[in-house]
């Protein structure tokens, strides 16, 4: 496909390459770049098991300061 068609077409494409496709795009009858789907790894749940720690403070009340500049009266 070339370029001009794709700028018209981006979200046809778009949608043709969510379900898989793979579009090649020309300039000058020449390809210049491919469309793929992105693929991303499964999460899987507990996997930052170990490298994640929690201060023993964590539920520890905010300093006044600190609250206040979350809260936005901050003076």
């Amino acid at each position: 496909m070339n370029v001009q068609d794709a700028k018209t077409n981006l979200s046809k494409l778009l949608a043709r390459v969510a379900q898989g496709e793979e579009i090649i795009l020309a300039r000058a009858g020449k390809p210049v770049a491919r469309l793929v789907p992105v693929s991303t790894p499964p999460r899987r749940p507990g996997s930052g098991k170990g490298h994640i720690r929690m201060s023993d403070d964590f539920d520890a009340p905010l300093p006044d300061d600190v609250l206040a500049a979350f809260e936005g009266t901050v003076r």
